[in-house]
């Protein structure tokens, strides 16, 4: 082999070494450049998946409804599961409010005329119920005219009128400034016109869940609409267990079988103080904790025995039992609502005089009993006891299960006195009705609310309120024993979760849970 064979060999073994290394190096750049996007595929993949689950939460109730007809039913068991969720109307309370309102199966508020008699709605179209009929005028007008007359309203009369497909009219006989609030709640729900379903045990409304199960004595789902008018809800599903025993329900939220807990006993706050996977959120609201006294039966005819009863109530110490739970209230109005004074010092914690006048009344030693459901907090009510005792009655406590409490104390009105949570917001048209189960009579209180019915603007009818709720306040048909400020018990992963009135709705389309 020649010299100059070798040189040539040799360049070409080095260009043959430099082609490969040329064409190694984007190999390998493609190589590492598949392999990071395969990384990024993977990791999107991964978290479209998480994404793609399906959300479900659980929620522990205390109460039951005994049944699902939300239109003859009381209670606010009901109101919880179903409004907002499963029925709608026209007009809904806007999130953390009782007296602010925004549009529902309405396109907007309504246009009111400058004498408050006739209210104008827009409806929506593409409106569905659950059961595939479509939305118009004729279930507004087939719904809110037996909504909205019923004698308890007091409105003096309502006409519901179709102005079009998608356009209603509700003219009043008189203005009345709660109609929005009616229109809000239960006597406002849309049911389709053509409804032949039993409401004891189903529900077809048009809200962002359908009615998917009850099991009675446990459990109610709701799933996903998936045809909703507006965005899909969250969740996929919505489980409300009910657990009226404070033990069990604690030992399902750290077991995982409850995702939030709506109501946990002021006892068990400790349970959760260094607990790291849950937050404890003390919700505003109206419930009222109320000792009301039986005004149609002796001695609670007599408004005098009924002050006597209230100033022989610590109120102080009842909250003090509660934990942070409980806010003074001398008022059956709270602060959230229109009308709202501290009326505390009225009947206030006076066990002598008291002690003077059931005494003087020939009561000292008398029988008493207060009936309960019995899944109350029972602090206060042996606070109670002891207090009523220690003034002159044969105080006994009665606590009977809720589906009694309705029948023997609502219904039936067979009881002295009664301890219950009033959770209603804005119910103060309670204490001018004789037949509602206070017994209460008192054609004063009854005139000032009517007006501040009839009045159009807000600040008249604050102030024609507060009047009517002092009268009430000092003529004692009830005790306030105080405001009561449920203890949510909320895991991690779950946002949007109502904070406000939870004890009487919860709406849950913009609540997500993730695991």
């Amino acid at each position: 082999m020649s010299q100059s064979q070798n040189n040539d060999n040799a360049l070409s073994e080095k260009y043959q070494k430099r082609t490969q290394t040329k064409q190694t190096k984007p190999l390998l750049i493609a190589l590492a450049a598949i392999a990071t996007l395969t990384l990024i595929l993977v990791a999107a993949f991964a978290l479209n998946s998480d994404r793609a689950k399906p959300q479900n939460i659980t929620v522990g109730l205390v109460l039951e409804p005994t049944n699902l007809n939300i239109r003859e039913t009381a209670g606010v068991a009901l109101d919880q599961i179903l409004l907002d969720n499963v029925y709608q109307g026209l007009i809904a309370l806007k999130p953390g409010t009782v007296n602010e309102y925004v549009p529902k199966l309405a396109a907007s508020l309504p246009e009111v005329s400058a004498d408050g008699k006739s209210y104008s709605f827009k409806l929506r179209s593409g409106v569905k119920f659950h059961d595939g009929s479509e939305f118009d005028s004729e279930d507004v007008v087939h719904s809110l005219t037996r909504g909205l007359n019923k004698e308890k309203l007091k409105l003096g009369g309502v006409e519901v009128k179709a102005t079009g497909k998608y356009a209603v009219t509700v003219n009043l006989n008189e203005p009345n400034a709660m109609l929005n609030w009616l229109l809000a709640g239960r006597n406002g729900i849309i049911f389709s016109s053509t409804e032949n379903n039993d409401l004891n045990n189903t529900a077809i409304g048009t809200g962002p869940f359908t009615l998917a199960q009850w099991q009675q004595g446990d459990r109610i789902t709701l799933a996903k609409n998936e045809n909703y008018w507006s965005e899909a809800a969250k969740l996929a599903n919505v489980t409300f267990r009910f657990i009226p025993d404070g033990r069990a329900a604690v030992n399902a939220l750290k077991d995982g079988t409850l995702d939030v807990h709506t109501a946990l006993g002021s006892n068990l706050r400790d349970e959760f103080a260094n607990n790291t996977e849950y937050k404890l959120v003390r919700a505003s609201s109206t419930d009222v904790f109320t000792l009301a006294y039986n005004s149609n039966r002796a001695p609670f005819n007599n408004p005098d025995i009924r002050r006597a009863v209230s100033m022989a109530i610590d109120t102080d110490a009842i909250i003090q039992s509660q934990n942070g739970g409980g806010l003074p209230l001398g008022s059956p109005i709270t602060e959230l609502e229109t009308g709202y004074k501290d009326l505390t010092a009225i009947n206030a914690y006076d066990p002598q005089k008291a002690r003077e006048v059931l005494t003087a009344n020939g009561l000292s030693g008398s029988a008493i009993t207060i009936t309960a459901p019995n899944f109350y907090d029972q602090a206060p009510l042996d606070i109670i006891i002891e207090q009523l005792r220690a003034v002159g009655f044969d105080a006994k406590l009665e606590l009977v299960e809720f589906s009694t409490w309705l029948k023997k104390v609502y219904s039936d009105k067979d009881y002295d006195i009664s301890y219950v949570d009033h959770a209603e917001a804005n119910d103060f048209a309670n204490y001018t009705n004789p037949a509602y189960y206070f017994g209460f009579n008192s054609p004063e209180v009854a005139k000032l609310y009517k007006k501040s019915l009839l009045a159009l603007d807000t600040k008249t009818q604050e102030k024609l309120l507060t009047e009517a709720a002092t009268l009430v306040a000092e003529q004692a048909p009830a005790k306030w024993l105080y405001n009561y400020t449920p203890t949510l018990v909320i895991r991690n992963g779950v946002t949007g979760f109502p904070t406000a009135n939870t004890n009487s709705r919860l709406n849950m389309e913009d609540v997500t849970a993730k695991k």
